[in-house]
């Protein structure tokens, strides 16, 4: 479960810089970003600190830039996490299970506006709302980035393509239950899936990085593109792609080094992995 380490390293709230703004969608205030007129929808679901943390609007601000309408709704009711709130008891009043309602309500509304695909993010906490989306189709894709509470159960019953960014260092979603996971998609061919492990970084890394620390910011911004395609400067086919009002899910991925060595990993491709399927760069 959610403990000590998603409390490390915890977010600066002061906002400044992003391009969204907030609105009410299902009841919930929202944090939107991106085209507003778009037919495909990114759910992102915060972690325990909640949808006002700068670095999780500025990602959710840089994948609406490749086209998607990203919605942040704020689960928390402005209750995100705080030091001096043990975490145990926070969690009986934000248990993320019982999130899953009103995020069927938001994606009710999306799908209501005109959006035809909808996928969803899920950070930590928010990636056990994402998988429970996943197991019930409710969404088209999924990622979980380095989640809590998930379980091998949760990753069977997915029915959706679903990727997930795991971290070496993690004790909610360690290497060994990674692997298990990437075990279980693997089982499934009708799902879609890409898992990859990075290196030498901590659980909540992908927007708890610390500015300072240039191998983690870079780690980030890493799995930050393996949200997105793009194909320039050696870079091909990563996870989702916005084209013609759908998703493309791109399960292989291939990254050039700087060292101009070919690198490639996918889910079902061993070479520097921790075992087969799961890989550290």
């Amino acid at each position: 479960m959610s403990g000590s380490e998603c409390l490390e390293n915890p977010p600066a709230l002061v906002s400044g810089g992003e391009s969204g703004n907030v609105l009410q969608i299902a009841s919930l205030n929202s944090y939107v970003s991106g085209n507003a007129d778009s037919k495909v929808a990114l759910l992102f679901i915060s972690n325990i600190h909640g949808y006002g943390v700068p670095k999780f609007r500025k990602l959710a601000d840089k994948v609406a830039s490749a086209g998607y309408y990203v919605v942040a709704p704020d689960f928390f009711h402005g209750d995100p996490i705080t030091p001096e709130i043990p975490i145990s008891d926070w969690l009986k009043n934000h248990g993320p299970v019982e999130a899953v309602e009103p995020a069927k309500l938001v994606i009710k509304a999306l799908k209501e506006k005109g959006i035809t695909k909808i996928g969803a993010a899920g950070f930590c906490w928010g990636g056990k709302v994402a998988v429970e989306l996943a197991k019930e189709a409710d969404i088209q894709v999924a990622a979980l980035l380095h989640p809590s509470f998930v379980t091998l159960d949760d990753i069977k019953g997915v029915k959706v393509h679903t990727a997930i960014l795991g971290a070496e260092i993690d004790n909610k979603s360690p290497p060994e239950l990674v692997k298990e996971f990437d075990l279980a998609l693997q089982a499934k061919p009708e799902v879609d899936h890409f898992v990859k492990i990075y290196g030498g970084v901590s659980h909540g890394w992908t927007v708890r990085y610390k500015d300072e620390d240039a191998e983690e910011v870079r780690s980030a911004e890493e799995a930050h593109e393996d949200l997105l395609v793009k194909k320039e400067g050696g870079l091909e086919g990563v996870r989702w792609s916005c084209e013609e009002g759908s998703f493309v899910f791109a399960s292989h991925i291939a990254r050039v080094s700087s060292e101009e060595e070919s690198l490639v990993f996918a889910s079902h491709i061993a070479g520097g992995t921790i075992d087969e399927g799961t890989h550290i760069l």
